[in-house]
C-alpha cells in the first residue's frame, strides 16, 4: 500500500502513528499517512524561523520566476509520493479514488491550481495593491514619494485544509512568494495536491525548509493553529465556529454565494439561466464561491422551473466519462444526512424542490458503485424559511422570493455572503451593495459567482494577512530613500 509520510520542513519522516483512507468505491484500504502528533509538530515549529531565513535567500521576483516555473512540472511530471513516484494520470486516478472526483473534473482543477502558479506576479500585484517587490526585499522603500516599510506578521502560514476541491490549494501558494513557509494539514482524502505541488515546487529550486506536511487529527491542527503566527482554516460552519473572531486565523467556510437580480432586470430573467446554471453546478458544486442562492423580487416561481429543468439533465457518470459534472460522496452516510435535512426542511411550509418533477426517483442515487446527490432546485416562498440560506457539498440552490421591502434593503437581508453577482442597473441597489460589509466579493452584471480573475483576492488578503505597516522614516544620502521632510521634523 501506498504510504505518504510527514514533511519535517521537507524532509520525510515516517511515524508510528499511521491512518488509513479507504478507496471511495470499494472500502478497502487506499493510501496509509504518517500521523503528526501535537508534541512532533510543537518541538518541530520551535524552529519556523529558520525555514524563512531559508526564504529570505531569495528576492520576491526570484520566488515568483520559480513558482511559474513550477507550473509545468506540477501539470505535467513525475514526482515523489512517498517512496514511490506519481504521474499526472496516477494523481488523477489517487484523488478520484479517496475523493471520488471524476478526472475531467480533476483535471480542470489541476489546471486551475497550474495557472495560480502562472500568474502569481498579477495575483501578488492585486494583493499588494501593486507595490514595488523591492520594498519587501529590503524592508522599505519609497512609494509615490513616501515611505514605507512592511514587517512579516508571522514565522509561518499554518494552513487546515479541506477535502472538498483541489482548486482551494491555489489559496495558500502565493505565500511562497511572500518568503512565508507553509506548514499544511492536509484533509484526510486528499493530501494529493498539496503533497505534489510541494514536491513540484522543491524540484524547480524552492528550498525544502520552506514545507511542512503535517497529516494529523483535530489535535494536530489545533496545534498548527496555535503554534504559527497566522494560519488559513478551511472548514464546515461547526469547524471554523471554534477560531471564528481570532485576528491571526482566516476563515474559509461556506459561501451562501448568492445571484440577486433587481426588480429593473427581473423582466430579462430568461437571459441569465445559462450563467444561473453555470454559478451553481461548475466544479461539482462544491466550492464556496458556487452559487447556492438566487434572490429575486418577483417570478421567483417561473426561474425555479426554468433551472430545475436544466439542472435535471446533470446526471452522474464514470469517472473517466469526460462529461462528468457531479462527484459522488466518499462517505454515502454524509449524502444521506443532507439529503435527510432537505427533506426535513421542505416538511416546513412555504419551499418546494422544484427537481423532483423533473427527475426519476429521489435525489440520493446510488451509480457506478458510488452515492450521489443530484442537483437539487428549491424554490422558497420567503428568506425565513431554513432551506433559503442553506449550503451543500453538491449543487443545491435556493430560489428565493423577496419583499417589496427586503428587494429595497437588499443586500442586508442575505446575512454574511462570500459572493454577489448583481444583475441590475439600479444606482441605489449598487451603492447598497457596495456600502455592506456582508458581501466579500461583489460582481457588477453577468458575471458567474465562480469566476476568479487574478488581481483580486478571492476571499481576505492574504498580503494583509501576512504583513503589517510599520512608520517609517530614514535618513541618508541614498537617493531611492531621502525622502522630502522625512528628518526634518
Amino acid at each position: 500500500m501506498l504510504h505518504i509520510p510527514l514533511l519535517r520542513f521537507g524532509v520525510p519522516y515516517n511515524s508510528v502513528d499511521v491512518a488509513t483512507t479507504p478507496h471511495h468505491r470499494t472500502g478497502k484500504p487506499f493510501v496509509e499517512m504518517s500521523q503528526a502528533n501535537v508534541g512532533l509538530i510543537s518541538r518541530d515549529l520551535l524552529k519556523q524561523h529558520e525555514a524563512r531565513e531559508a526564504l529570505q535567500r531569495f528576492t520576491v521576483a526570484e520566488l515568483v520566476a520559480m513558482c511559474k516555473a513550477a507550473a509545468p512540472v506540477f501539470l505535467e511530471g513525475t514526482l515523489p509520493v512517498g517512496d514511490a513516484v506519481q504521474s499526472p494520470q496516477d494523481y488523477l486516478e489517487q484523488l478520484n479514488a479517496t475523493t471520488g472526483m471524476p478526472f475531467a473534473m480533476g483535471t480542470r482543477n489541476m489546471g486551475r491550481v497550474a495557472a495560480v502558479l502562472e500568474n502569481l506576479e498579477a495575483i501578488l500585484r492585486g494583493l499588494t495593491r501593486g507595490l514595488d517587490f523591492g520594498v519587501l526585499d529590503r524592508g522599505y522603500g519609497d512609494v509615490n514619494g513616501g515611505a514605507v516599510s512592511f514587517f512579516p506578521r508571522a514565522q509561518a502560514l499554518g494552513v487546515v485544509l479541506p477535502n472538498n476541491s483541489p482548486g482551494v490549494h491555489g489559496l495558500w501558494l502565493p505565500s511562497i512568494a511572500l518568503k512565508t513557509p507553509l506548514v499544511l494539514r492536509p484533509g484526510s482524502a486528499e493530501p494529493w495536491t498539496p503533497y505534489r505541488l510541494i514536491q513540484a515546487l522543491i524540484e524547480v529550486g524552492i528550498p525544502r525548509e520552506a514545507f511542512c506536511f503535517y497529516p494529523s487529527g483535530h489535535a494536530g491542527a489545533g496545534e498548527i493553529v496555535r503554534s504559527t503566527g497566522r494560519s488559513m482554516f478551511f472548514g464546515d460552519v461547526s469547524a471554523v465556529g471554534t477560531v471564528a473572531g481570532d485576528p491571526r486565523v482566516e476563515l474559509h467556510g461556506p459561501g451562501y454565494s448568492k445571484l440577486f437580480i433587481g426588480a429593473d432586470r427581473i423582466a430579462h430573467w430568461k437571459d441569465y439561466i445559462d450563467l444561473i446554471a453555470a454559478s451553481v453546478v461548475e466544479n461539482g458544486g462544491r466550492s464556496c464561491v458556487n452559487a447556492s442562492g438566487v434572490w429575486v423580487p418577483s417570478h421567483a416561481a417561473e426561474i425555479a422551473d426554468a433551472l430545475a429543468e436544466r439542472l435535471a439533465k446533470v446526471e452522474p457518470r464514470a469517472a473517466d466519462d469526460a462529461r462528468a459534472e457531479i462527484a459522488p460522496f466518499v462517505d454515502p452516510n454524509v449524502a444521506a444526512r443532507i439529503s435527510q435535512q432537505i427533506d426535513a426542511g421542505l416538511d416546513e411550509a412555504g419551499a418546494e424542490d422544484v427537481t423532483a418533477k423533473y427527475r426519476k426517483g429521489s435525489r440520493l442515487v446510488e451509480q457506478h458503485g458510488a452515492t450521489y446527490l443530484l442537483p437539487t432546485v428549491v424554490r422558497c416562498d420567503d428568506s425565513s424559511h431554513p432551506l433559503a440560506n442553506r449550503e451543500f457539498l453538491f449543487p443545491y440552490v435556493s430560489v428565493v422570493q423577496m419583499t417589496e421591502e427586503e428587494a429595497v434593503a437588499a443586500p442586508e437581508c442575505f446575512g454574511p455572503t462570500l459572493v454577489v453577482t448583481a444583475l441590475t442597473d439600479d444606482r441605489h441597489a449598487i451603492d447598497r451593495l457596495l456600502g455592506s460589509d456582508l458581501v466579500g466579493r461583489l460582481n457588477l452584471g453577468p458575471i458567474q459567482t465562480n469566476r476568479i480573475v487574478w488581481d483580486q483576492p478571492h476571499e481576505g488578503n492574504l498580503f494583509e494577512h501576512l504583513y503589517g505597516r510599520r512608520a517609517f522614516q530614514k535618513m541618508g544620502t541614498d537617493p531611492i530613500y531621502s525622502l522630502a521632510g522625512v528628518g526634518n521634523e
